[in-house]
């Protein structure tokens, strides 16, 4: 049970260790995908979300907090995760190839204005980088959510935001805290949340 307890405990100090890093390293970059989310929704755009694996179920989370609601009742951000239609997902991935599985969806339904946000712990995902790639060719705004050194996502975004560690949990754990944390940050942007919040 000794080996447990310290696993336990050195997990949760890692843990810690990375969201102390992100105070510092990581406030800019969300203060200003806070912005441009801001300004993409006051002007009637969406937020499309997309990533694979543990990244897909993030996009899906997040997606669905915006969509329907965080904490509070309120009305609903037009956000939609590009991993759930099945049918789509396989058909392309048949028919193209995986790599275009959110890439063809960006060029079907992105619009000018809107936003793609690729969730990659690499940074390196070629179908993420494919459809961010795809996003900025269609008049959309490229945003990511990254970790190690960037990868190729650094020379793809128009912003992206770097989990500061090399361990795949600690950068998918830092996303997920970093997709709440826009989720909220939206609602009191927006002026969305009863006054007395």
């Amino acid at each position: 049970m000794d080996k447990i307890y310290d696993y336990f405990n050195k997990e949760i100090l890692s843990h810690q260790s990375v969201a102390d890093m992100m105070v510092d390293n990581c406030r800019d970059d969300f203060l200003n995908i806070l912005k441009i989310c801001a300004n993409a929704i006051n002007e009637g755009k969406k937020i499309m979300l997309f990533g694979n694996g543990g990244s897909a179920a993030d996009a899906q989370h997040i997606a669905t907090e915006l969509a329907v609601r965080y904490c509070e009742d309120r009305p609903p951000i037009a956000a939609i995760a590009l991993t759930t239609d099945s049918s789509n997902l396989t058909a392309c991935g048949n028919d193209y190839g995986f790599q275009y599985i959110f890439s063809r969806q960006i060029q079907a339904i992105g619009n000018d204005g809107d936003i793609a946000i690729g969730i990659s712990t690499s940074g390196n995902s070629d179908n993420v980088n494919l459809a961010l790639r795809a996003a900025k060719e269609s008049g959309m705004i490229a945003i990511g959510f990254g970790g190690r050194d960037g990868g190729e996502m650094i020379d793809i975004c128009d912003q992206l935001i770097i989990v500061p560690s090399n361990i795949t949990a600690r950068i998918q754990e830092m996303h997920i805290i970093l997709g709440h944390m826009l989720c909220g940050a939206l609602e009191i942007e927006l002026g969305l949340m009863p006054d007395d919040k």
